[in-house]
């Protein structure tokens, strides 16, 4: 079937707020972060040849230079950190940790620099877990990243031995959603300590998206950085018990998405990491060789 659109019904068309998007778009690809208007492509293409160069200085100076002399130069060239603290940091070095483990942050997944800029929120080193990190990720992350397998037991063993060594970050969505909501919570992690600070992180980026599902991975880091201008927001709130007998570990995990989703006003799904790959790239989300 045809249907040819008058110029009438053209000029009564209006942009879709966003709550009456298909929920489809809970998912959604692409590098852009705004509408590909002729103007905004224009402002796009001229600022690209910078935004390269910009993202490289960037990265180096957050590998290369102390926390006190990054942030402030990395805030000048408009990467900005918001942060929400309270008493749940400020009481960790007083407490005295089950089997004197480090601290558990737990946070919702926006960009591979999560981990990154938590680290620069409290300015002190973290280990961060990841399920699917590029090499070229790894290498030019300034804190140290561990790789999980997606073995419960294994994966279990390899958290507990870093919690044991020092503060540890994970992010239990397994993969990052631009949109407004959280995806479902692995319950693993309350099983591994006592003491969980949950972290509610959000993002505002200016032209550029840094996640991508179907194009390559190794490239966000630097598609992050090439915006003129983000906002990173870190909330951290209060403290949670991990899982013991009056509450399983599927209750602490739930109750972690639900309140980092009142905090950040997302909508708290059930859908997963394979979800989101199935919808936008077609497979489950494993590399095949």
């Amino acid at each position: 079937e045809v249907y040819v659109v008058s110029d009438r019904e053209k000029q009564a068309w209006r942009i879709l707020p966003k709550e009456r998007y298909p929920k489809g778009l809970i998912f959604h690809d692409g590098r852009l972060a705004f509408r590909p208007e002729p103007l905004n492509m224009l402002v796009m293409f001229m600022w690209f040849p910078f935004s390269i160069l910009f993202s490289i200085s960037r990265i180096a100076i957050a590998i290369t230079m102390p926390y006190d002399a990054s942030i402030p130069i990395l805030s000048f060239t408009g990467l900005h950190v918001r942060l929400t603290n309270n008493k749940s940091t400020s009481n960790l070095t007083s407490l005295d940790h089950k089997q004197h483990k480090g601290s558990l942050y737990v946070c919702n997944h926006r960009t591979l620099l999560d981990p990154l800029y938590l680290s620069f929120a409290l300015k002190k080193p973290f280990v961060a877990v990841t399920y699917s990190l590029s090499r070229m990720s790894e290498i030019i992350s300034p804190i140290k990243t561990v790789r999980l397998t997606r073995d419960r037991k294994q994966d279990a063993k390899t958290m507990d031995k870093m919690l044991k060594l020092g503060d540890l970050v994970v992010c239990p969505e397994g993969t990052t959603c631009r949109e407004p909501y959280l995806l479902r919570f692995s319950p693993l992690f309350a099983e591994l300590s006592d003491h969980i600070v949950p972290v509610a992180l959000d993002t505002y980026v200016s032209m550029f998206h840094g996640t991508t599902a179907g194009g390559l991975k190794c490239l966000d880091p630097f598609m992050f950085m090439m915006n003129p201008c983000t906002v990173y927001r870190v909330r951290f709130l209060d403290q949670v018990h991990g899982s013991d007998s009056s509450s399983t570990r599927f209750d602490v995990a739930n109750h972690v998405q639900s309140e980092i989703g009142k905090t950040l006003k997302f909508q708290c799904t059930s859908l997963t990491r394979k979800d989101k790959y199935l919808v936008l790239a077609g497979n489950d989300g494993f590399v095949t060789k």
